[in-house]
């Protein structure tokens, strides 16, 4: 079983208790408030790095919704332009009408535009009237179909904002939708996204990640600090454990459904934590050594007339009932030593007068009962009893006959008080099949021995006494249906033998376990075998 640490506080030395009691109630404070204390400040930091990034995080949302806006301030200046419905809506019967649209309208619109948005890299309209293509600027609708954002755009008349699927660039897209114009006419507008997102670099600093996602979560746009040195920070290097020791705050761009993530190593936030923490373990370090060194010194002068009691109990348990020990104080340890001294006055009169007297009353009234009965008669008596079985065809009787003579010389054993643990079951089987006999059978017995047990000597008379008990007060009281059953086992126990006894029948009550060996107890058979196994062993042993 493992021990508890209650169990181990328990078992150790006084010494080490008191020391341990006293680094425990002056550390223990020191411990909490250092824990609380950083505990406190990384909250903060952490709370303020929080705050920190929230506010730049919302400044850079502002400067893409506001570039985003500019973008779609120029879409839909385009799209709701009188003079380009007019070119999309006017037949044209020559080249000529042709070159006046391209030149009075589309060219100057379009470069105009372009010219007071420098991030935006090219103006096309896609169209299915007939007019010509003209450059980049104008193309058919067919051309348009490469595009992921084509077929959204047919379908919707609302603006649509894309990224290209090389991160590069940013569609601006919507179509130009107007009762006059008939044929379907999408306007795109293609904006530089590092352009579009160059605050990004420039606002944040060291150690931080800015990532984009588009409206399903993908990210399509990613700033990391040092990732041109290749001094990327270890945090951001393992995208698969999700940025665990990071700080990061979100922040939504409505106009198009993307997410702005912000991320910083949370080793950089805390670092003035972690020294703040260094100091007070510092701190903790040096008054651990002062408690310790006071402890052992209180310890010292508390333990050491505790510990010279202590070896002197030791010699009086080894038989040396001389005190060697005193004390002058007035406190527990002094009225301490005087009960001791006391108790080992009163052992010595006890020792010399009343438990030598004991043990030889003991003596005698062991040999008074095995003297009662006068062996070479009894043997004599129940071999005629046997012989006369045997001719009578009486084998119950005979068998009665053994089992009685087997019975009485292991517990007569020639006067001698020791015998085989062998032996001793012999004369504990005789005795219950001849009650097993006596009761018609009405109970089994079953015995569990441990053979390397046999050949120790034990004192006579421990057995039987427990097997009779267990028949007459438990076996026979016995109110539950089903066969008594009996058991007597016997094992090794390390150094020492363990014998069983039990039985299925009535059992008894608490307060009659807890007085049986007692003087209070009405019976002598179990409490003279426990006396007997004390007699010659120790207080240790015994029922």
């Amino acid at each position: 079983m493992k021990r508890t640490f209650l169990s181990f506080f328990r078992d150790l030395p006084f010494r080490r208790k008191i020391i341990s009691i006293c680094l425990t109630v002056s550390i223990l404070p020191i411990l909490l408030l250092g824990v609380f204390s950083y505990y406190q400040l990384y909250t903060q930091l952490i709370e303020r790095e929080r705050t920190a990034l929230r506010e730049s995080l919302r400044q850079e949302a502002d400067s893409i919704s506001h570039k985003l806006e500019t973008y779609l301030s120029a879409l839909n200046l385009i799209a709701w332009n009188e003079n380009v419905c007019n070119v999309l809506t006017q037949p044209y019967d020559n080249n000529f009408d042709m070159y006046l649209a391209y030149r009075d309208t589309i060219d100057p619109l379009f470069l105009t535009t372009r010219s007071l948005n420098t991030d935006i890299s090219a103006i096309c309209l896609y169209t299915e009237h007939g007019i010509y293509p003209h450059g980049n600027l104008l193309l058919p609708l067919a051309d348009a179909a490469q595009y992921p954002w084509y077929e959204e755009a047919v379908r919707s008349t609302s603006p649509i904002i894309r990224v290209s699927e090389d991160g590069r660039s940013l569609f601006l897209v919507r179509q130009i939708y107007d009762s006059r114009v008939k044929d379907t006419s999408i306007l795109c507008i293609t904006a530089d996204l590092s352009l579009t997102l160059q605050s990004a670099a420039s606002m944040f600093g060291e150690n931080y990640r800015f990532v984009l996602n588009d409206a399903e979560g993908n990210t399509f746009y990613e700033y990391v600090s040092g990732k041109e040195s290749g001094e990327i920070p270890a945090e951001f290097e393992n995208t698969d454990s999700g940025f665990r020791g990071c700080v990061s705050e979100t922040a939504a761009i409505p106009e198009t459904g993307w997410s702005a993530v912000l991320y910083r190593p949370t080793s950089e936030v805390t670092g003035a934590a972690a020294r703040i923490g260094y100091a007070v373990g510092s701190v903790i370090l040096i008054c651990l050594f002062l408690s310790l060194s006071i402890s052992s010194l209180l310890a010292k002068i508390t333990v050491s007339p505790l510990e010279a009691l202590s070896a002197n109990m030791a010699s009086v348990e080894q038989g040396n009932y001389t005190v060697t020990v005193s004390a002058d104080s007035r406190d527990e340890v002094g009225r301490l030593f005087h009960a001791f001294q006391k108790m080992v006055s009163n052992l010595n009169h006890l020792i010399n007068e009343v438990l030598r007297a004991k043990i030889e009353q003991q003596g005698y009234e062991l040999r008074i009962l095995q003297l009662q009965i006068n062996p070479h008669f009894l043997y004599n008596s129940l071999s005629l009893i046997s012989g006369r079985a045997i001719m009578s065809g009486q084998e119950d009787i005979r068998q009665m006959a053994q089992l009685l003579t087997t019975f009485y010389r292991t517990m007569l054993n020639k006067g001698k008080v020791f015998l085989s643990v062998q032996a001793e079951l012999e004369n504990v089987k005789a005795y219950v099949q001849i009650q097993q006999i006596m009761h018609s059978y009405s109970f089994q017995v079953m015995y569990d021995i441990d053979e390397d047990a046999l050949t120790y000597q034990i004192p006579n008379l421990i057995l039987q006494p427990l097997a009779e008990n267990a028949i007459l007060h438990g076996l026979d009281c016995r109110e539950s249906p089903g066969q008594g059953m009996l058991t007597i086992s016997c094992h090794m126990d390390g150094d020492d033998l363990l014998f069983t006894v039990m039985d299925n029948g009535c059992g008894m009550e608490e307060e009659e376990c807890e007085r049986i060996l007692t003087a209070e107890s009405r019976g002598y058979g179990v409490k003279n075998v426990h006396q007997r196994i004390q007699l010659y062993y120790d207080s240790q042993c015994g029922i």
